[in-house]
């Protein structure tokens, strides 16, 4: 996959935007403005469009009053695209974090992708944790058009593993609703994005008539990243068919790695694999790893009981 590239955000030649960030509320400003804004929005009545009054709305996500911040919030959302440049410059450039927090939160009811770009560039570079979850959390409600997008920010070297756990969970999120991406995805050269599209999949994983998945799980088995081969064995107990999975679970009993041991054991056990009771009982005695032993001990244990119970 190639490594996209992130465009910085332009606000530029945009009037809202001047004079957005000088605008200050009082809290009686604030609480008319909102009991404004809840009346309309319950009459079914459009949200002002216009750049002072998203202006106005935008510097509202500063109050102090979370039940206001979030009527400001909910109005911004009603606004749609119109709304879309001035929160994501104030997601970018506030000083405030309450008020990077409820914008990047808003920009997730709106769902666009045109802050993409900016939704990275919080992700990536802001300092608290929130916006970054919150810059995620509007990224996978755009859903397809942001997949090539994350599986990049995968593939950046510097992204922490708090980051790539968003990542992972965005990609599960939007799901079946971009397939192919991650099909291609899960192929890549990069063993994260490799990882996180065999994880997505999952949920398409569980269809009878998801082969192409399959393949690619059967393909994953082998992989030299012994993360996704864990992932690949965990999914593969998801199923519910032991029919087709035991023999792969079995062989994956005497993996290098004690991670993929354990999984291959527990996803035995969790699809109720009598028949290779004889292997777990073989391999249980010879195990090194006292983590993995444990487990397998377990298996047998539920495996012997389900077999004494028919």
């Amino acid at each position: 996959m190639e490594k996209e590239e992130f465009p910085k955000p332009n606000f530029q030649d945009n009037d809202s935007l001047n004079h957005s960030a000088d605008i200050q509320l009082s809290e009686e400003e604030a609480l008319d403005l909102a009991t404004h804004l809840k009346e309309k929005l319950k009459a079914g009545l459009p949200i002002d469009a216009d750049p002072d009054s998203i202006a106005a709305m935008v510097a509202g996500l500063g109050d102090p009053r979370g039940l206001l911040r979030l009527r400001f919030a909910d109005s911004l959302g009603s606004v749609g695209q119109a709304a879309v440049p001035s929160l994501c410059q104030a997601m970018l450039l506030s000083e405030q974090v309450t008020v990077r927090r409820a914008a990047a939160k808003t920009l997730t009811l709106i769902s666009d992708p045109a802050s993409l770009p900016a939704l990275v560039d919080a992700f990536l570079n802001d300092e608290d944790s929130v916006v970054q979850g919150s810059a995620m959390g509007a990224m996978a409600a755009i859903g397809t058009d942001a997949v090539e997008t994350i599986l990049s920010i995968l593939e950046k070297p510097e992204s922490s593993e708090m980051q790539i756990g968003l990542a992972n969970w965005a990609l599960a999120f939007i799901g079946d609703r971009a397939p192919e991406a991650l099909r291609d995805a899960a192929t890549s050269d990069h063993p994260n994005v490799r990882k996180a599209a065999i994880s997505a999949l999952g949920s398409q994983i569980q269809s009878l008539d998801a082969q192409k998945d399959r393949d690619l799980l059967c393909i994953a088995l082998s992989d030299s990243c012994s993360e996704i081969r864990s992932e690949a064995v965990t999914l593969i107990g998801n199923l519910e068919d032991a029919e087709w999975g035991e023999s792969f679970l079995v062989k994956a009993l005497s993996d290098s790695d004690s991670w993929v041991r354990k999984n291959s054991a527990l996803s035995l056990m969790k699809l109720g694999c009598r028949s290779s009771l004889p292997i777990l009982l073989k391999l249980s005695e010879q195990e090194s790893d006292p983590v993995v032993s444990r487990v397998m001990g377990l298996a047998i244990d539920r495996l012997q009981n389900a077999k004494n119970s028919h």
